[in-house]
């Protein structure tokens, strides 16, 4: 049977509320009400496009929703030096951790939207709005997407000596023995679980979850036959364990070959339109002026596209992606309307 877990909520910070009361002036007021508006324009310390222009004027800092030492860590870590060479002004690494990265997120869906704070997200941003009923921001319009920094294909696995040796064969015995086929997992939030998920519901499958505590329990599960099948998180130790021919991978979730693996097909040949990946990202609030966006786009793609970030990138069996903010955008919102489909229709708990 599958395990769900359920949990409270995580105590989130509440934010305060600001309500603004409008009316209408009489007439005889309306000329001075004019003046005063037009005064106070003329004497606005600043502007949003000439804050652009002397942007940056003091360091950056960039939030890290996640602890130190994984990859959304090392990535940020890696942009941050290189992005404030770019812009004459240090970019500070701020890690703030918890509840899934909500409480990093939160702070800078609150923070002044002058482009002096940054976010640096993975997967559970999109899958946090559906799986947190009471999120203290709203996934999309609380921020401005600055580019997507990195994706990475989990991989569909099994061991050397089950008998599938494709994805149609896969389904074929999962059909053949409904629910009887047990799928490894690390969590009920993970990429692997989530992406399962979805191939489950795509192909029109039964199967059981068995949830571990980590990757390496799931891979040891995987061999012993406890589980027949896996989606691994990284394309990396996928190809480490392929290569040495303790496992078989089957299919990809990126929508095409992928670099580490590059004989082995996506999934979305088998199912279309399938597509289960990971990725890091550059958000900054929502309200940062346009202009900032598009300078801070323009030098996190420079990073992202040097060969000593792809070198980061290819151990980890991931690659740079570098888009547009509109295109950044796009992906979050079709992640969140995707995942949470699936969260409702698997009645996925937060654990």
């Amino acid at each position: 049977m599958i395990s769900r877990h359920k949990s409270p909520l995580p105590p989130f910070v509440k934010g305060g509320r600001h309500q603004y009361v409008g009316g209408i002036l009489p007439l005889r007021h309306s000329v001075t009400a004019i003046w005063l508006i037009a005064a106070g324009l003329q004497s606005a310390p600043i502007l949003p496009a000439e804050a652009a222009e002397s942007y940056p004027s003091r360091p950056v800092r960039m939030i890290i929703p996640s602890g130190a030492g994984g990859i959304t860590d090392i990535l940020g870590r890696v942009i941050a030096p290189k992005l404030g060479e770019s812009l004459g002004q240090q970019v500070v690494v701020d890690n703030r951790p918890g509840a899934s990265g909500i409480v990093g997120s939160q702070i800078v869906a609150k923070a002044a939207p002058d482009g002096y704070t940054l976010l640096m997200v993975f997967p559970s941003h999109p899958v946090n709005a559906s799986l947190y009923p009471e999120i203290p921001y709203d996934t999309v319009k609380a921020f401005a997407p600055i580019t997507l920094v990195s994706a990475v294909s989990p991989v569909l696995i099994v061991a050397s000596q089950f008998p599938a040796k494709s994805v149609p064969e896969l389904i074929a015995i999962a059909k053949e023995k409904p629910g009887q086929l047990n799928h490894g997992s690390v969590g009920g939030s993970s990429m692997g679980h989530l992406g399962a998920e979805l191939f489950r519901s795509m192909a029109g499958i039964r199967i059981t979850l068995v949830t571990y505590k980590g990757a390496p329990q799931v891979l040891t599960a995987l061999l012993s036959g406890e589980v027949q099948f896996y989606l691994i998180g990284s394309a990396g130790t996928a190809a480490t364990h392929v290569k040495a021919g303790r496992v078989r991978a089957l299919g990809v979730g990126a929508k095409q070959r992928i670099a580490a693996l590059p004989d082995v097909p996506s999934i979305a040949d088998t199912l279309p339109g399938y597509e289960a990946r990971g990725w890091n990202g550059v958000l900054a609030p929502a309200g940062t002026p346009r202009p900032v966006i598009e300078r801070l786009n323009r030098e996190i793609v420079k990073v992202v596209r040097s060969p000593e970030f792809n070198q980061i990138l290819v151990s980890e069996g991931a690659t740079s992606v570098g888009n547009t903010p509109a295109e950044f955008d796009a992906v979050i919102r079709a992640d969140v309307k995707k995942w949470a489909k699936i969260i409702k229709e698997a009645g996925i708990r937060a654990e």
